[in-house]
C-alpha cells in the first residue's frame, strides 16, 4: 500500500501552497464539489492536466459564499485565471427533486451535508471573484456551464434564461470535456500575440456591433425572439444538438442584450493516447486528507470502479451525456485500464471486487463506424435510433478482452458491470457472423460472471410512441432481453434479478400510457423501484419539447404533463401494488375512461 504525503494532492490552503515552495499560483480552481483526487471528478482532472503542463495550480473546494468571503481571498490572485468547476452534477439537479423540493443530502459533500454549495455555483462564484478581482479572467467549465452556453429553459425558475456568460459575467466558457481547450487556453494566455477567441470548444461574448460573421456560421434566433416565440426556441435546439454531434461542426452565434454569444466548434474526439494521458496522471484516487473521518457518498460509489471509455452514441432525448461528452466513443488502451485497476488494488480497503468496469453505456467500448468517412459527414444524434446504423461496428470482442485481462489479474476476485447496458446492441444482428458470435458470448459472460445479483437496464417506458420520442428501443426488445436473461440464469443455476428503470411525465406521455405501463409491468411480475419523474434539465431534446410544447426536429406539438396534479397522476401508476395507492388509481382509471384496466391490475371485483 502506497503512503501519501499532503503534497501529493493539489494544494487547497496557503499552508499547502507554501509546503510546495510556491510563492505564486498560475491558476486557482473553485469547485462546487469536495476535492476528491480522482479522474471521475472534473476539478481534479483539470487541475492535474494543468499541473502536467508545468503550471502551479490550487483547488478551493466548496468555498463559503455567505461569510466574509475569506475562501475567495485566501490564495490571492492567480497569474493567469480563475477556473470554476461547479460540480459533477448540474447544481440544481443536485439540490432539488423533480417536485422542486430541497434534497436532504448532497452526495458530493463530506457527510452528505446539503448546504455546502449555492444554487448555480458558476454564477455565484464568478460574481464574487469579479467584485474582488475585476481584472482577473474567470473561465467557466463543467456540466452546469456546458449545458447553459446559449439561451436555455430553466425548470427551477420556470423561465427562459440567457447564456450563463451573461448571467455570471465570466470571460470565457469551455464546454464539453475540457482537457484540450484548457491546454490551448494556457498556451495563448502565455503568448499575448495569440487570440483567445479562436480556440475550439469555447464560448465567449462580444458586442454585436464588433461581431464579424463568417461563412458557415449558424445564427440562432436571438434571446428576445425566443422569449416571444417558443417555436423559435425549439428550432434553435436542433442546430445546437446537431452541431454538438458532428465531427466537423459550424460556429454558432446568438444575440442577447446587444451582445453576441459565439460558440466555437468543438475539437475532434480525443485520440486513445490523449485519453490515456488524462487518466494516467498522478491522481491519489483518494479524497483530500482534510476530509479524514468524513464520508463522501459519491466517492464511495466510484471508489472501486474504472471508466474504460468516454462518449455515448445512444442519443437519448432526456440525457446530457452525448451533449457534454460527444457521441463518438473514445476508448482507453488496455494498458491504461490495467494500470488503473492495479492502482485501485493498492487502496487500503480493496477486497478484490471492482464495482464497475464500464463507461457511460457499459457495452460501447471501441465501437465506431466501419467507414469513418461516413461518420464524419453524419449529423444523426443517435447511432442506434430509430435503428442501429448499418455502418456501426458492434463487435464486443475488444470489451471481452478487457474483462478477461482484468479478471486474470492476481487479487481480482470479480469485476461487476454497474453502468447501463444497451440491450438493443446485444439484440442487434449484424451482417458479420463473427460480430454476432461476439455479442452472444458477451451477453452470456455479462449475465453469468459480471452481475452482482441485480442487473440494471433502462427500458424507460412500455409505450412505443413515448419510447420513440425518448429515442429508446421498442419495449418488445426489453421483453426479448428479459427472456434471454432468465434463460441464461436457469442454465447457469443463478437467481439474479433484472432491475428496469422507468420515467413518468416524459414529453409525449399521457396518463393512459402510464396505466398501460402498470398493467404490462404487473404481467412481467415487476414491482417497480427504480423510477423517476421526468426532470427537465438544460439543453436536452426532451426539455425543449417539455417547455416549448414542440418537438425540436419536427416542430409538431407534443403534450407534456406539467402541473403537480398531472405529474402525480402519472407517477402513482408505478406503485399500483401499494395498498395505499389502490383507491386513487381506481378513481383515476374511471376518470380517464379506462375501466378495462382496473380488472387487469386488481382482478375481477
Amino acid at each position: 500500500m502506497k503512503e501519501y504525503r499532503l503534497t501529493d494532492w493539489l494544494p487547497t490552503t496557503k499552508k499547502e501552497v507554501e509546503l510546495r515552495g510556491w510563492d505564486e499560483l498560475d491558476v486557482i480552481l473553485f469547485s462546487g464539489d469536495a476535492y476528491v483526487d480522482h479522474p471521475s471528478f472534473g476539478a481534479a482532472v483539470i487541475g492535474r492536466i494543468l499541473e502536467a503542463e508545468g503550471l502551479r495550480v490550487a483547488i478551493i473546494p466548496q468555498p463559503n459564499w455567505r461569510d466574509d468571503l475569506r475562501d475567495f481571498k485566501k490564495l490571492g490572485r492567480p497569474r493567469l485565471f480563475f477556473g470554476i468547476s461547479p460540480g459533477c452534477m448540474d447544481s440544481m439537479v443536485n439540490k432539488y427533486t423533480a417536485n422542486k423540493r430541497l434534497r436532504s443530502d448532497d452526495a458530493y459533500t463530506p457527510d452528505a451535508r446539503p448546504d455546502m454549495r449555492p444554487d448555480y455555483p458558476s454564477i455565484v462564484y464568478t460574481q464574487i471573484l469579479k467584485k474582488l478581482y475585476p481584472d482577473v479572467p474567470v473561465v467557466l467549465g463543467g456540466i452546469e456551464a456546458s449545458m447553459r452556453r446559449v439561451t436555455h429553459y430553466d425548470y427551477w425558475q420556470d423561465k427562459l434564461m440567457k447564456s450563463i456568460l451573461v448571467e455570471s459575467g465570466a470571460d470565457l466558457l469551455i464546454y464539453g470535456m475540457g482537457e484540450k481547450p484548457v491546454v490551448e487556453l494556457i498556451r495563448r494566455f502565455n503568448d499575448k500575440r495569440l487570440s483567445l477567441n479562436t480556440i475550439p470548444q469555447i464560448a465567449y461574448l462580444c458586442k454585436t456591433t464588433d461581431f464579424i460573421s463568417e461563412e458557415g456560421d449558424i445564427r440562432l434566433f436571438s434571446h428576445a425572439e425566443c422569449l416571444k416565440d417558443k417555436k423559435k426556441q425549439a428550432a434553435n435546439f436542433r442546430h445546437i444538438e446537431e452541431e454538438s454531434n458532428k465531427y466537423t461542426a459550424s460556429r454558432i452565434t446568438q444575440e442577447v442584450d446587444g451582445m453576441t454569444v459565439v460558440v466555437n466548434p468543438p475539437y475532434p474526439p480525443l485520440t486513445e493516447a490523449e485519453l490515456d494521458h488524462s487518466y494516467d496522471l498522478p491522481y491519489t484516487r483518494l479524497p483530500h486528507p482534510k476530509y479524514k473521518g468524513k464520508r463522501i457518498p459519491a466517492y464511495d460509489m466510484i471508489k472501486f470502479s474504472v471508466n474504460i471509455h468516454r462518449g455515448c452514441f445512444g442519443g437519448c432525448a432526456f440525457c446530457t451525456i452525448s451533449a457534454h461528452q460527444g457521441k463518438f466513443i473514445v476508448s482507453r488502451s488496455k494498458e491504461s485500464i490495467l494500470k488503473e485497476v492495479k492502482a485501485l488494488m493498492e487502496l487500503p480497503d480493496f477486497k478484490g471486487y471492482l464495482s464497475d468496469l464500464g463507461g457511460p453505456s457499459a457495452n460501447m467500448y471501441r465501437m465506431k463506424g466501419r467507414d469513418e468517412n461516413i461518420c464524419k459527414k453524419c449529423k444523426r444524434p443517435s447511432c442506434i435510433h430509430p435503428k442501429v446504423c448499418p455502418n456501426l461496428n458492434t463487435d464486443h470482442r475488444p470489451l471481452l478482452d478487457i474483462y478477461h485481462a482484468v479478471d486474470t489479474l492476481p487479487g481480482i476476485k470479480k469485476s461487476f458491470i454497474g453502468s447501463g447496458v444497451r440491450y438493443d446492441l446485444l439484440l442487434h444482428q449484424s451482417k458479420d457472423p463473427a460480430t454476432n458470435k461476439s455479442t452472444a458470448e458477451y451477453t452470456r459472460e455479462l449475465i453469468a460472471r459480471h452481475v452482482s445479483g441485480r442487473l440494471k437496464v433502462a427500458p424507460e417506458h412500455t409505450s412505443d410512441r413515448v419510447l420513440s420520442i425518448m429515442r429508446k428501443p421498442s419495449f418488445g426488445q426489453f421483453q426479448e432481453f428479459k427472456k434471454i436473461f432468465d434463460r441464461i440464469n436457469r442454465e447457469e443455476g443463478l437467481r439474479q434479478q433484472l432491475i428496469p428503470y422507468f420515467i413518468s411525465s416524459h414529453p409525449g406521455c399521457k396518463e393512459e400510457d402510464m396505466a398501460e405501463l402498470a398493467v404490462i409491468t404487473k404481467r412481467l411480475d415487476f414491482h417497480l423501484e427504480q423510477v423517476q419523474d421526468f426532470t427537465p434539465t438544460p439543453m436536452t431534446v426532451a426539455t425543449e419539447a417539455w417547455y416549448t410544447g414542440y418537438h425540436p426536429y419536427t416542430l409538431e406539438p407534443v403534450f407534456s404533463a406539467k402541473t403537480p396534479r398531472e405529474k402525480l397522476a402519472q407517477r402513482q401508476f408505478f406503485f399500483w401494488y401499494k395498498p395505499e395507492e389502490r383507491k386513487n388509481i381506481i378513481n383515476e382509471l374511471r376518470r380517464i375512461g379506462r375501466i378495462d384496466l382496473i380488472d387487469k391490475l386488481y382482478g375481477k371485483r
